[in-house]
């Protein structure tokens, strides 16, 4: 009798010859973005281990979240913060399984929520050039990159006009407020505030924000207080000091003002481009897409940019659908939580099988369509029940 040939036979031989070896160490890197804090992804980074550890073989899966860490001043200091704790994440790990300090043992992805994307993608790049020539291993082994609505090509215009307008609804009510109290009495008709909203402004979250529900509260008023004028952003901040908002802003402004810079978002997108091909590091982004809006607004609408021109780099860009989130910004910073995104249990399936296909084709494995079918609907059934557990 001929021997079997089929994938499903290769597949079956392969994870027969897998099983003696000793198993993987797999970690999942969390890491948050601007203003965000070690709560910003809740419960997904738990979620997404348990689904990784019950459908891949012969693995020792570890979810891990970045330290929450200062956004602000040069995005590169925070670039060799990260890259210092994971060094040092990683040689712990690989030691602690006895595989050697160093030895490469460990596998790692790399998975950042908007701006801590740009942190992950400038610490993947940075490793890849650090290497003593290019036939060197990449150490850290980082096999993936996983974003969730990172801006690589800035934010979309539409999120500085909602959000400039949403602003300028909190203002005008702050305004209300403190002509009641008598709070502009005595100032100058030169300290009026404006008599129209903004053209734009730049929303952030408060410096104690630790999630999404608390972010969209004072994002709005943030870029209210930035943009239009004193007497309202003390009467919003309840008389505090206008300083204070205005030091705040200045502090992140270095943070966030590489969105600005379209030379280097480009060339970063072109080198991890590069880098997944000639390393094998999986690159995908997750971004947010909201229905339409029409007559504003007649297509879908992001949170970020999309690639256009460039059929490669765009399908790297895969869409997390969100029909109930008000907004772009809603969306954004409600990625990880089922309330405020419909698209929560397909997003984490998703995620789940970018990992599990990077780890299996590292392994050399070729996974025949009706073992990957049953893969999945494994991965489908752990999400399902994680989910109803913690509910």
């Amino acid at each position: 009798m001929d021997a079997d040939n089929s994938p499903n036979a290769h597949a079956e031989q392969s994870l027969a010859l897998i099983k003696v070896l000793p198993p993987d160490l797999l970690l999942i890197v969390f890491i948050h973005g601007f203003k965000g804090t070690d709560s910003t992804f809740l419960g997904f980074p738990e979620r997404l281990k348990h689904v990784a550890q019950e459908t891949i073989e012969n693995v020792v899966v570890e979810s891990i979240v970045f330290p929450a860490y200062e956004t602000k001043g040069e995005l590169t200091a925070a670039v060799e913060r990260f890259a210092d704790w994971l060094a040092t994440l990683t040689v712990e790990r690989e030691v602690a399984r006895g595989e050697g300090g160093g030895a490469g043992k460990a596998k790692i992805v790399l998975c950042g929520h908007s701006m801590g994307g740009l942190v992950a993608a400038d610490t993947l790049i940075n490793l890849a050039t650090s290497r003593p020539d290019k036939a060197a291993p990449l150490w850290p082994r980082i096999i993936a990159l996983i974003a969730f609505d990172t801006p690589y090509l800035g934010l979309h215009p539409f999120v500085f006009k909602n959000s400039a307008t949403k602003a300028f609804g909190y203002v005008q009510t702050a305004r209300d407020v403190a002509t009641s109290l008598g709070m502009f009495a005595n100032l100058n008709p030169s300290q009026t505030p404006p008599a129209k909203a903004p053209v734009a402004a730049i929303t952030a979250p408060p410096s104690t924000a630790s999630a999404s529900s608390s972010w969209m509260k004072w994002a709005p008023a943030v870029g209210g207080v930035l943009a239009s004028g004193a007497v309202a952003g003390a009467a919003y901040w309840k008389r505090k000091d206008l300083g204070e908002g205005y030091q705040w802003a200045t502090d992140h402004m270095k943070y966030v003002g590489t969105l600005w810079n379209e030379d280097l978002l480009k060339t970063r997108m072109e080198r991890i481009l590069e880098i997944e091909q000639t390393l094998g590091v999986v690159f995908r982004n997750f971004y947010t897409r909201l229905p339409a809006k029409p007559p504003q607004q007649p297509e879908p609408r992001t949170f970020i940019i999309l690639p256009k021109g460039n059929p490669k780099l765009r399908a790297h860009f895969s869409p997390a659908e969100n029909t109930i989130a008000e907004d772009e910004v809603q969306a954004h910073m409600g990625m990880f939580e089922a309330p405020t995104n419909d698209g929560y249990y397909e997003l984490g399936l998703a995620a789940a099988r970018i990992i599990r296909e990077v780890v299996v084709s590292g392994r050399g494995m070729i996974q025949g369509a009706e073992a990957a079918k049953g893969v999945e609907l494994k991965a489908e059934e752990t999400l399902k029940d994680d989910m109803s557990g913690n509910e």
